[in-house]
């Protein structure tokens, strides 16, 4: 067991803001790499104050900020002065990996383009993030989860509960999270070439590109000229035992019942409806399909009688596969995702973080560290990149480190 990290050692740098392209770096923190926060001095990354804008949760924890800037050491930097950017070229020529989402034309005013950093350092990866990608008239199109993944890809529409309904809103991370694994799984993809060829390179992803790939699979049916059905609303789907319904106390369960005929009479047993199994309307899979509405309406009378916790004991054991709504509520002592740690606790703490959600045999992911403060590690970090007092001095004179 590597109680170190299997990345111990690979120094990062997270040059970036908001959540996808920084979360691939707690990725990474998570299996022990380096990873130093650059960051505007004063008020620091503007996604420390994503809890205070109208609509978040309240909290007297900073919970964004714990969540995606764990384990991480932060450097103050002022990128617009060149005393800054000369900091940067020196930690970068040190680095494994440099991470950004500045759009490009930001990244070519503050000279941090691959073309200018990778001379600096030929084994580093520059590992770059967009919302629309690096080509064509949106290149420099700001872009958040909730409109470039989210919107833009078509699952906004695609979630409706029916073509009458509004498209559904984005929860906040709700793309950017599946865009940082990819991201993190190309900057490995990336790390596994230089081990080959001792090069680095660069790599990208965007939020655009991970939003389709989410909707890929009606994206593919379109791309293939395929001829798409209405979107029924719950009451009138086409397949009543892949369906949710409402228990007696409001909470909601969802049947994924795949192989139909072998479990529709264990289904009506478990649901105290034995009658069912042989009630003509529904004796065969032909029949339930062509007379779901009707027995979307059985079930909807049979799931009203009883709560949910009822429910799942009825169901258990039977084989069946269903699938509880989860609230929120549900998380904090959801048994089996702190059996499997999905949600960890902080070191030396009994606060619970979500895990980054990969596990490799044989390789300990660091103890979850709280977040650094804007500019905590600032001279540590100078110091090891080789300067001594007086220069570290100087810079915070000229505002260029905080």
């Amino acid at each position: 067991m590597d109680d170190q990290g299997i990345f111990h050692g690979l120094k990062v740098l997270d040059c970036a803001s908001f959540i996808a392209a920084p979360a691939a770096a707690t990725v990474l923190s998570d299996f022990g790499a380096d990873v130093i926060k650059i960051e505007p001095p004063g008020a620091g990354d503007p996604y420390r104050n994503l809890p205070n804008l109208p609509g978040y949760p309240r909290s007297e924890h900073n919970y964004a900020w714990y969540l995606e800037a764990r384990n991480k050491r932060s450097i103050a930097l002022d990128l617009s002065k060149p005393e800054a950017q000369a900091v940067l070229r020196r930690l970068v020529s040190e680095a494994d990996v440099f991470i950004t989402n500045f759009p490009p034309s930001v990244r070519a005013k503050l000279g941090l383009t691959h073309e200018k950093l990778a001379p600096l350092n030929e084994r580093l990866i520059y590992a770059s993030f967009t919302g629309y990608g690096e080509k064509g008239e949106e290149a420099d199109k700001p872009g958040f989860d909730s409109n470039a993944y989210w919107a833009r890809s078509g699952l906004m529409d695609l979630v409706r509960a029916d073509e009458t309904t509004t498209p559904a809103r984005s929860v906040a991370g709700m793309g950017d999270h599946p865009c940082a694994m990819a991201f993190y799984g190309a900057i490995v993809t990336a790390l596994y070439q230089r081990e080959r060829t001792g090069k680095g390179c660069h790599v990208a992803s965007n939020l655009m590109a991970n939003g389709v790939w989410a909707a890929s699979v009606l994206a593919q049916a379109k791309l293939c000229g395929a001829t798409f059905v209405e979107r029924r609303p719950r009451e009138r789907a086409l397949n009543a035992v892949a369906n949710h319904y409402k228990c007696q106390d409001g909470r909601w369960i969802m049947l994924s019942l795949l192989n139909e005929e072998k479990q529709w009479p264990v289904l009506a047993r478990c649901l105290g409806r034995e009658d069912l199994i042989d009630d003509p309307r529904f004796a065969t899979k032909a029949d339930r399909h062509a007379r779901s509405v009707e027995l979307i309406h059985e079930f909807d009378a049979v799931f009203a009688t009883k709560p949910l916790a009822e429910w799942r004991k009825a169901l258990d054991g039977s084989g069946l596969v269903f699938g509880v709504v989860g609230i929120l509520d549900d998380i904090p002592t959801d048994r089996q995702m702190i059996e499997n740690e999905v949600l960890v606790p902080f070191e030396n703490d009994t606060m619970l973080t979500v895990n980054s959600p990969i596990w490799i045999d044989g390789q300990r992911k660091v103890a979850p560290r709280k977040p650094p403060g804007v500019g905590e590690h600032s001279d540590d970090i100078l110091r090891g990149a080789g300067f001594d007092d007086e220069a570290i001095r100087a810079l915070r004179a000229r505002g260029a480190v905080g």
